[in-house]
C-alpha cells in the first residue's frame, strides 16, 4: 500500500477524519539536530523502498531555530551502509509548532519525555503522538495505522523504549544511535506494511 487508504482515519483535535494520501510523519527529538534528523532521513529513503512513500518533517521540543546538524550526525548517517542516504547538510533545526501537528498524521518521538511535552503543550494532539520504540513494540499487528497509534498513545509513555540522545558523545555514540534508529525504522515500516 503506497498511499493511506480511504479507510484510514487521522487523529485531529475534534476526533478522526478520513485521509487519502501519503502518510505524514513528524519525527521529534529535543534539539532537532541529531535523532529526529536521522530518522526523517531514513524514512525519506526507506519509505518508498518499502512501498510506503511518506511525507516527513522533523522538529525539536527545545530546538534553537536554524541550527545545522553536526558533522557527527552527518557521519553517523553515512555509517549506515544499507541506507545509502544523502547527507542532510541543508537541514536547519526547527521548533515544533502547532502547524506541524495540524499537518501530521503521526508524531514519532525519540523519547517518552517528548511525548509528555506534546501532551502538555498541545493536548489536543496527544492521540497522534507516541515514541518510535514504544510503537514498534506495542502496536497491534493487522490493524490500520490509526488504530495502532491509538492503542500505543493510550499507554503511558515508557522511557524503557527511549533512543538515547547522543549529544556530548563521540562518533561511536552517534553511529550507534543511527544504527539503532535504522533498525527501529525498518521494524516500523514492517509493522506498517501489515496494516
Amino acid at each position: 500500500m503506497s498511499r493511506v487508504s480511504d479507510t484510514e482515519r487521522r487523529a485531529t483535535p475534534v476526533g478522526f477524519v478520513v485521509v487519502d494520501r501519503d502518510l505524514r510523519i513528524v519525527t521529534l527529538c529535543s534539539g532537532n539536530v541529531a535523532r529526529s534528523v536521522m530518522l526523517a532521513t531514513m524514512f525519506e529513503v526507506l519509505g518508498p523502498e518499502s512501498g510506503h512513500p511518506l511525507e516527513v518533517r522533523s522538529a525539536g521540543t527545545h530546538a534553537v531555530e536554524g541550527s545545522s546538524i553536526s558533522a557527527r550526525t552527518r557521519d553517523a548517517l553515512l555509517s549506515v551502509d544499507e541506507l545509502d542516504a544523502p547527507s542532510p547538510n541543508a537541514h536547519r533545526s526547527h521548533q515544533l509548532e502547532l502547524a506541524d501537528l495540524e499537518w501530521a498524521d503521526l508524531v514519532l518521538t525519540a523519547e517518552a519525555d517528548q511525548v509528555h511535552y506534546v501532551r502538555r503543550a498541545f493536548p489536543a494532539f496527544a492521540l497522534s503522538c507516541c515514541s518510535l520504540g514504544q510503537f514498534v513494540r506495542q502496536a497491534p499487528l493487522d490493524e490500520p495505522w490509526s488504530t495502532q497509534v491509538a492503542v500505543v498513545s493510550a499507554n503511558d509513555p515508557d522511557p524503557a523504549f527511549d533512543v538515547a540522545d547522543p549529544a556530548g558523545g563521540d562518533q561511536a555514540v552517534y553511529d550507534a544511535c543511527a544504527h539503532h534508529l535504522f533498525e527501529l525504522a525498518q521494524v516500523f515500516l514492517t509493522v506498517l506494511a501489515v496494516t
